[in-house]
């Protein structure tokens, strides 16, 4: 193992509604061949029934039973789960363990396909909701991290697509067809790569690039 793979950070992947941490198989595959050491759990239960601030709390616990105290880490969000990961981030400590934090097609800013559901997981995805107001109230403490958002114009579960956008950090857009596929798409996993891979340093202005 060189100096490169022993300075790299765990990463614990957090997935979205209606999943489970298999849906990374592929990701999770593509990072450890490449030297990464890859961590994931199981949101419990995954279908909305409860709040994200609930799921982000197992989040911190599973980080607090898995990694030494003073072990830092990256932290891979994808859908619902760059929410969830993002109020562990804001609300539960972990802007002091996290040094890299990825979002993948995260409804920053809400979806509108949450109004098909009153649960309360996805009445706090809505836009506008109170949940997102407060988290993006104060989202600028995310520049205290390397913060990277992945997002596809083309998604059909976040509606509108830009609600991925960050105001903070930088911003890379995969064109990929379907929400699902910006975890497997050789573009979307290279970037993550890539994202995992930077030198930890605060971001100054916002990029933007394309894949």
């Amino acid at each position: 193992m060189n100096t490169e793979n022993q300075q790299r950070n765990p990463v614990l992947l957090v997935h979205g509604i209606d999943d489970t941490e298999a849906v990374f198989y592929k990701m999770r595959a593509y990072l450890i061949q490449r030297g990464w050491s890859v961590y994931s759990l199981d949101l419990v239960p995954n279908n909305g029934d409860v709040g994200l601030d609930q799921l982000a709390k197992q989040v911190a616990d599973y980080i607090t039973v898995t990694f030494a105290s003073e072990q830092r880490l990256d932290l891979v969000g994808f859908s619902m789960g760059g929410i969830v990961s993002r109020y562990y981030v804001q609300r539960l400590g972990g802007i002091n363990r996290v040094q890299r934090f990825i979002t993948i097609s995260s409804p920053h800013h809400g979806t509108v396909v949450a109004y098909g559901s009153r649960r309360p997981g996805c009445v706090q995805m809505r836009p506008n909701s109170i949940f997102l107001k407060d988290l993006n109230s104060d989202a600028l403490i995310l520049g205290q991290l390397d913060l990277t958002s992945i997002w596809t114009p083309y998604d059909l579960m976040i509606v509108p697509a830009n609600s991925s956008q960050m105001s903070v950090g930088s911003e890379v857009i995969v064109p990929v067809a379907l929400h699902p596929w910006m975890l497997t798409d050789p573009r979307s996993l290279a970037v993550v790569k890539a994202a995992l891979a930077k030198r930890i340093k605060l971001p100054l202005l916002k990029k933007k690039s394309s894949q």
